[in-house]
């Protein structure tokens, strides 16, 4: 079973990110199974921060829940080399209960596809005395075919000339029938053996397990000739010598269809339900072979189990989210439109911070809250709520970060100030990198709006931000896929917001939410830092009536 995975929003925060390794690490308590923290993006400078603080890894990065080939249970069977007998190849099919095989190469790289079609085409369609030899068929193929025995010359000789010839009779029956080159099947008639040799013959098999004399031995080894010996009649020899042939010689070479372990499952159910072919090649990164996927493989595909943490909307979720197998929701936003498979554990409160909900849960469940999960919990909550100076901010948010700070340890005020002031630092950033820290998607009734907020502690570095930032938006707004984009400047010391906006009908939305006139592209907030209770709520309700 795969493991769960707790992850949070995309361009998470330090609520995201520790409300997802404190939740799991909750969980892996509770259960004893594996729920790993994951995160959709990438660790801005104040997370950072906390997690180097507390000596914490970053969760794992996932880019999407789509699922792909590397997640389908396909079947490791293994891959045969050009060279072995279509026999063998057939006994591996059966031992397998697979109706194709991939040949390939000594490393690794697909050379072809022998199906059991084919064999059957083979032994149906071919009447060639000389399919064999053209086939360049090593002579211990045709000794294992044949459950017998090389007992004079080189086993890693092959049968590259000549015919096969049956001969049961007197040697004059057969006097003109064996070639230089021949391979001859013959019974214990000593006589039909030295004539076989004396002609030229390349082999000769020796059936029902005849002892061969010391003569004809010395006879092929001074002429060259092979002499394998075979416990079957010579009627099972005559019709099983053909599945000796090497499967290189019938394989299909040119149209192979093979997947890559990285594809999307959806892309390739489109590929593959336009075919009358059961299975497929699966390949690495490197394009060396894999396993075998059937399309019953694709639709028997395991969902990725998730529990999402402060989110709840698809905007918001990871890409392919879809896709997955939503089980928990653990959130403190406004409920909206990730829809699950089955009835779940979803819980939501009217809470400054999703880590105020993981730290009731501790307390809860009587699990004791270790520094370094507690040292986590206080961050978030002191991020999300500004140090308590936030409208969403509650009492318990406060009295569960002060209790938090005592278990790990911290000052809160000291160490808020310092987490403030590594988050600060954006001079070195693009605007790009900028107005995707914390960037969020909303849908509204007709219009979709993506809010990015930026915080600071110095009111001249959140200037020249406004500067790059306001350009880069324009630049953004064809390409982002929504009607609007709004960024929060907002000073953290001043409780105060300069929201930029660009985009048709911004600037009305902004006039009605905020009841005043804006500049062009700005308006300034006194008092406003909460982009989900001060800045999102209003702005939905205007751009709906607009």
């Amino acid at each position: 079973m795969k493991s769960t995975i707790v992850i949070g929003h995309k361009n998470p925060d330090t609520d995201s990110i520790c409300s997802a390794i404190c939740y799991a690490a909750l969980k892996r308590t509770l259960t004893g199974e594996n729920y790993v923290p994951c995160r959709a993006g990438e660790i801005n400078n104040e997370t950072q921060f906390v997690l180097e603080k507390f000596g914490v890894e970053p969760p794992e990065p996932v880019e999407s829940l789509e699922p792909r080939i590397s997640d389908v249970q396909y079947r490791e069977v293994e891959g045969i080399s050009p060279q072995i007998s279509l026999k063998r190849a057939w006994e591996h099919m059966r031992d397998s209960n697979i109706q194709s095989l991939p040949v390939v190469t000594k490393r690794g790289k697909i050379k072809g596809i022998i199906t059991l079609g084919d064999e059957a085409r083979f032994y149906l369609e071919d009447q060639d005395p000389r399919a064999l030899s053209k086939a360049s068929t090593p002579f211990l193929n045709i000794a294992q075919t044949l459950w017998g025995e090389i007992i004079v010359g080189d086993p890693e000789a092959k049968f590259s000339k000549g015919k096969i010839v049956v001969a049961a009779y007197h040697p004059s029956a057969i006097e003109d029938s064996v070639t230089p080159g021949d391979l001859v099947i013959v019974g214990s008639n000593t006589e039909i053996q030295k004539y076989a040799i004396e002609r030229g013959a390349s082999c000769i098999v020796i059936c029902v397990g005849s002892k061969v004399t010391p003569a004809i031995r010395k006879r092929a080894e001074e002429a060259g000739c092979i002499v394998i010996v075979s416990p079957m009649d010579l009627y099972a020899c005559s019709k099983l010598i053909t599945h000796s042939m090497p499967v290189g010689h019938i394989m299909r070479k040119d149209g192979i269809i093979a997947f890559n372990a990285d594809e999307p499952v959806a892309d390739v159910k489109a590929t593959v339900s336009k075919l009358r072919i059961r299975y497929f090649p699966v390949l690495d990164g490197n394009d060396c072979y894999l396993g075998m996927m059937s399309q019953r493989n694709l639709l028997d595909i395991e969902r990725q189990k998730v529990i999402l943490v402060d989110h709840n909307e698809k905007g918001q979720a990871i890409d392919g989210i879809a896709s997955a197998d939503v089980v928990e929701v653990i959130d403190h936003h406004r409920i909206d439109s990730v829809e699950t498979v089955n009835p779940i554990y979803f819980r939501a409160q009217p809470l400054g911070c999703t880590a105020t909900i993981v730290t009731m849960m501790y307390r809860e469940h009587h699990i004791e809250i270790e520094p370094t999960i507690a040292g986590l919990l206080c961050s978030a909550i002191l991020s999300d709520t500004l140090m308590f100076r936030s409208p969403t901010c509650t009492p318990a948010d406060e009295a569960a970060a002060r209790e938090l700070a005592e278990i790990a340890g911290i000052k809160i005020k000291e160490y808020a100030m310092a987490m403030f002031n590594a988050g600060s630092k954006l001079g070195k950033k693009t605007p790009d990198e900028i107005f995707h820290i914390d960037c969020k998607r909303f849908n509204a009734a007709t219009s979709s709006i993506m809010v990015s907020q930026v915080t600071s502690v110095s009111e001249k570095e959140l200037s020249k931000v406004k500067n790059r930032m306001l350009p880069y938006m324009e630049k953004l707004l064809p390409t982002a896929g929504v009607d609007m984009l709004f960024t929060m400047l907002t000073n953290i010391i001043d409780q105060s917001t300069e929201l930029l906006f660009v985009g048709q009908n911004a600037k009305a939305a902004v006039q009605s939410a905020f009841s005043c006139e804006p500049k062009s592209d700005s308006i300034f907030l006194p008092g406003v830092v909460s982009r989900k209770k001060q800045v999102i709520a209003p702005l939905i309700a205007a751009i709906d009536e607009l």
